[in-house]
This record gives structure tokens, C-alpha cells and sequence, in this order.
């Protein structure tokens, strides 16, 4: 059966929602190479459905990263946890920037087992974060 495709009004409550930026990593979509996309917080392959309390704004990194996992491994605990859920969960509370505001620290087990699995600050982003402090456009109001 083809998978029913998100209708337009919902993808722009969803792209307003995350104000123009990735709701994971908190890239701004108007310094990406490419599109944000639409992502499934539960994957549809894991029966999540297409209503805006599953759906995140995320860059296309952030996207493939986090594909169908909904949690990882905390480094910290060697325990599994969930991943950060932005419909339920709040940003500031499980993470923060270090000192040079390039980086993201996990605040939590959730916080870090999803820097982890998404791979929040892999070279790219921390590369683009530099240049965005350079034009003062990071780091994004939260």
C-alpha cells in the first residue's frame, strides 16, 4: 500500500512550530545545503502516525542520523534510554553548549544518548556553527 503523503497545512504548522530551525541539533534551515524534512519522532516503521504530535522539523543530517531509532545508549550510564522528543520534552532541559557555543553537552541520559546517535556535533555542524557566530546568527534563541 503507498504511504499517504503529509498535507501542506501540516507541514507549515510543523515548519512554523520549529521557527526555522532543525528541532534536534538547532541548525537554522536558512544556512542548510538542503531541505529540512519532515521527521517521524516514532517512525512510521515503528507504527508512528502522521499526526504534528509525531512530526519534527530536522535537518537532512539530523534525519538520516536518528532514521528509526526512537532511543540509544547513554555513554554515561551504559544504560538505553529514549531519544529527545520535542513534542514532549524541552530542549534546554537536556541540553546545553559549552563554552564555545559549537558543541552540545547532554544535560541528561536522554541528552546524551541523542548527541550520540544523531551525531549532534559532528564536524559539519560544529563547522557551521563557527561561521554562523562569526556573521552573529548563533546561537539560536531557546
Amino acid at each position: 500500500m503507498p504511504r499517504k503523503s503529509i498535507g501542506a497545512a501540516l507541514k507549515k504548522l510543523v515548519v512554523s512550530r520549529a521557527g526555522g530551525y532543525c528541532e534536534y541539533c538547532k541548525s537554522p534551515a536558512d544556512f542548510a545545503t538542503e531541505p529540512f524534512s519532515i521527521e517521524h519522532i516514532i517512525p512510521r516503521a515503528k507504527q508512528g502516525g502522521d499526526e504534528d504530535s509525531n512530526l519534527a522539523y530536522a535537518c537532512i543530517g539530523c534525519n538520516v542520523y536518528k532514521s528509526d531509532q526512537t532511543e540509544s545508549l547513554d555513554v554515561v550510564s551504559q544504560e538505553v534510554t529514549t531519544l529527545f522528543n520535542p513534542r514532549v520534552m524541552v530542549w534546554s532541559e537536556h541540553f546545553s553548549w559549552d563554552t564555545s557555543v559549537t558543541k552540545l553537552i547532554g544535560k541528561t541520559a536522554c541528552g546524551r544518548a541523542t548527541i550520540e546517535a544523531l551525531r549532534l556535533n559532528r564536524r559539519p555542524l560544529v563547522n557551521l556553527r563557527r561561521a554562523l557566530i562569526a556573521i552573529g546568527e548563533h546561537p539560536p534563541v531557546i
